[in-house]
């Protein structure tokens, strides 16, 4: 016995529970996502109007992206300049161990570490690249002093003063 799952959206149809990008970016779903990310306290009527369908429709296809997972979640993005947080330092960290539980308390580390915006795991000539954010180079001295290099398994590290944000983003272009 053969099992069919089906979700409409419009005209896009999920099979097997699997979406593929063209299935669910259809040109309509792809501009309510770029006005969403462009002011995502849009009202949906002022939302509907400019994608050119009524609030019902507009309202019901956030909905199914939100329910795909394709819209996570909604914050407010604080400006780190404004909150005297100017200074970005990226830092490459190599691993003395890379076995799964030495990443996992490394990850588990790191990510109770605020000044961390980002940490990406690297396929390359080291383990890991931090982005850290910070008021100056006293502070982030600082925070490499106590709470970087005191995660478990550093072998060593290096890091890269950022002199200035040439593209800074938040989302992807859809």
């Amino acid at each position: 016995m053969r099992l069919f799952v089906a979700v409409s959206l419009g005209d896009m149809t999920m099979k097997r529970g699997v979406f593929t990008m063209s299935d669910v970016l259809d040109p309509i779903n792809r501009r309510i996502l770029a006005e969403l990310v462009a002011n995502a306290r849009i009202p949906v009527s002022e939302l509907a109007a400019r994608v050119g369908l009524s609030k019902t429709p507009v309202a019901l296809r956030i909905r199914q992206m939100e329910e795909m997972g394709l819209i996570t979640g909604y914050r407010a993005i604080l400006s780190p300049l404004r909150l005297g947080l100017t200074h970005v330092t990226y830092v490459e960290v190599k691993m003395s161990d890379t076995r799964q539980t030495a990443l996992d308390r490394f990850n588990t580390g790191v990510r109770a570490i605020p000044e961390v915006e980002e940490c990406y795991m690297i396929a390359g000539g080291f383990d890991y690249l931090l982005k850290v954010r910070s008021r100056d180079m006293t502070h982030f001295r600082q925070i490499m002093a106590d709470r970087i290099s005191a995660l478990p398994f550093i072998h060593a590290t290096s890091s890269y003063v950022s002199m200035e944000a040439v593209i800074e983003q938040n989302w992807m272009a859809v």
